[in-house]
């Protein structure tokens, strides 16, 4: 029997790699994956709890879908409500209180058990005692990983891919809510890693970045039995999984860019030369309060050292504006600290107070117009060095792995090696390959190119066919 899911996914890349896992834990159950939530049998809200307006997002979203239950419902059937992700996991009672019609809620550790939570809100919903407020909570963190539960993927892939090799955070950066809502640290074994990637590849994937809250302070089991550092699974990577052309990493944390993990950049040429390397701030103060044990120098030092390594590397990072207490002073030393690096790209946000944070009890809050104005001058200084980094790459020739059709016929997306999408023009065939272009202009939100070279016949993107036919 098939039934339908509509999966929404708020957030980090963490949480599309989550959806993902999601619809393969519910395949064998005969959900096949829809777009419109109207038809589906079953919805899912992957939510996100870094920021407040997140939350409200979804809170706001079960309400356009409670008349849709309810209707549903009147005509003799149902539709299964859940909440997954850290939502989920930070207010799960609060979830049902809020929203009665909510059938399931469950944690980012739990989500393998799906099946067993449809399965049980299922005879809820036909029993004697059915209707609202019964919503199932799952939000224990397991005793086993759920990775050892998840199926292994079986359909063709995506030419770009995400996997997850470590989860959790011990850092406790006092706004950040991620320790509370995905656990303490957790590596996967390398061997598991290496033969998940393996077969992702084998599925169609060329490009596979690696996940994790805190992925390079990921320390694995190795197959000798030895415990291995990040670098050293970047490398096995690259020296094991044949036909994987690309390897990137997210999300860093400058604490665990260690030497063997930042020489990989100079020593292996899948690893893309484009590093996201939160700072948050470039006010030593600020640092302090907000518990990241780094300070504005020893993050430059870093880049330096990255850069030294890695000549052409590029930076993304991310910026929090008006933490509490931050003065004229500290945010001048932000943007002292932008101009010094230059980035590629950057993401930037208003300070969000989280309940159960320390930083959310601070007395020293920020008003909203002067986070506002913060925000402004941040996002005008980062915008312009992502322009001029663009702009500087019209004119040159770069490889540019393709990994789906355009908007318009005969228009392909790919990527640059420093993550720019380039839109060119060229067959289906090309999907699947690296391919050298020449950049031609600048838009708003990607480069345009021209293709120069192709590869023969019988090269890679005829591996990648099947994949781009099917995209």
């Amino acid at each position: 029997m098939t039934r339908k899911l509509h999966l929404k996914t708020y957030g980090c890349q963490m949480n599309v790699y989550d959806s993902a896992r999601m619809a393969d834990v519910l395949a064998p159950l005969g959900y096949a994956l829809t777009d419109d939530a109207d038809e589906a049998d079953l919805v899912i809200l992957n939510t996100c709890h870094i920021r407040e307006k997140a939350g409200e997002k979804v809170y706001s979203e079960l309400g356009r879908l409670r008349p849709l239950k309810a209707a549903r419902q009147a005509e003799g059937g149902d539709l299964l409500l859940a909440v997954a992700g850290c939502v989920a996991q930070a207010e799960g009672a609060e979830v049902v209180r809020r929203a009665p019609h909510v059938d399931i809620v469950v944690g980012p550790q739990s989500y393998h058990q799906l099946p067993e939570l449809i399965a049980r809100a299922t005879r809820a919903a036909s029993g004697p005692a059915s209707g609202p407020g019964r919503g199932i909570v799952a939000t224990d963190f397991p005793a086993e990983p759920k990775f050892d539960a998840l199926p292994q993927p079986s359909e063709a892939q995506d030419v770009s891919v995400f996997l997850a090799v470590q989860e959790g955070c011990d850092k406790f950066c006092t706004f950040c809510v991620v320790p509370y809502t995905r656990g303490a640290e957790y590596s996967r074994p390398a061997a598991d890693i290496l033969a998940e990637a393996r077969r992702l590849v084998a599925l169609g994937a060329r490009e596979i970045t690696l996940l994790g809250q805190n992925v390079n302070a990921w320390h694995g089991d190795g197959p000798e039995g030895r415990s291995w550092g990040f670098g050293r699974l970047v490398r096995a990577l690259a020296d094991g999984v044949p036909g994987l052309a690309r390897i990137r990493y997210t999300t860093s944390h400058p604490l665990d860019m260690d030497d063997d993990l930042i020489a990989a950049h100079g020593e292996v040429p899948a690893l893309m030369p484009f590093l996201h390397l939160p700072v948050q701030s470039g006010s030593d103060d600020v640092l302090a309060r907000m518990n990241r044990r780094h300070t504005a120098r020893q993050y430059e030092a870093i880049v330096d050292r990255l850069r030294r390594a890695r000549p052409d590397i590029a930076l993304s990072s991310d910026f929090i504006v008006g933490f509490p207490g931050e003065s004229d002073r500290d945010f001048a030393e932000t943007l002292a600290l932008i101009e010094r690096v230059g980035f590629a790209q950057a993401f930037s946000f208003k300070y969000s107070p989280r309940p159960g944070t320390p930083a959310a009890g601070e007395p020293r809050q920020i008003g909203e117009p002067e986070k506002q104005a913060r925000l402004a001058a941040v996002q005008d200084l980062l915008r312009r060095q992502q322009d001029e980094f663009n702009r500087r790459t019209v004119g040159r020739r770069v490889a540019v792995l393709f990994e789906k059709p355009g908007r318009h016929p005969g228009q392909l997306v790919g990527r640059t090696p420093w993550l720019q999408s380039v839109h060119a023009e060229g067959k289906v065939r090309l999907i699947g390959a690296e391919v050298e272009v020449e950049i031609t202009g600048v838009r708003p939100n990607s480069l345009a190119g021209r293709v120069v070279t192709q590869p023969p016949g019988d090269g890679p993107a005829m591996a990648a066919s099947a994949v781009g036919a099917a995209a």
